[in-house]
């Protein structure tokens, strides 16, 4: 689709391949956990308003706390996977679960774990950025993945 998916993609490649090659026996935790950060980045880009509409989410949930310190400066404030079902819906969650092949209880509490610490990645002036310097957070964040 973009940039997005092109840096989602050397993410992914890089962490499921390792230095063990390109069949995945590198280990099944990093490839699950490369594949949960591939559809984060993928709800990222889908969602309406982009990272920011993500965010709004969680503030309708009653989440704005949690949300804005993953944005701000901070330390991250952490969320469980059943408040963060809240927020994105069971749907969501129990789709991401499927694709990785566990239950839609491990999906959320793997998402859970993944999310402020992405968000936080994407936001490292403490402000949430679209379009361009969104993308130049993900290169960023790819960067540190790829290294």
């Amino acid at each position: 689709m973009g940039l997005l998916d092109q840096l989602a993609g050397q993410v992914l490649g890089n962490l499921a391949g390792g230095t063990g090659g390109t069949d995945g026996s590198q280990g099944g935790g990093q490839n699950m956990q490369a594949m949960l950060m591939q559809m984060v980045l993928g709800m990222i880009q889908n969602q309406p308003g982009g990272l920011g509409g993500l965010l709004g989410r969680f503030q309708q949930a009653g989440l704005a706390e949690q949300a804005d310190s993953w944005v701000s400066t901070g330390q991250n404030m952490p969320i469980s996977g059943s408040q963060l079902e809240s927020a994105l819906g069971a749907d969501q969650i129990g789709n991401i679960a499927q694709q990785l092949g566990m239950s839609q209880g491990d999906a959320s509490g793997a998402l859970a774990n993944l999310l402020p610490s992405l968000v936080d990645q994407l936001t490292p002036k403490g402000q949430v950025t679209e379009g361009d310097a969104l993308n130049d957070g993900i290169a960023a964040l790819a960067k540190s993945f790829l290294r």
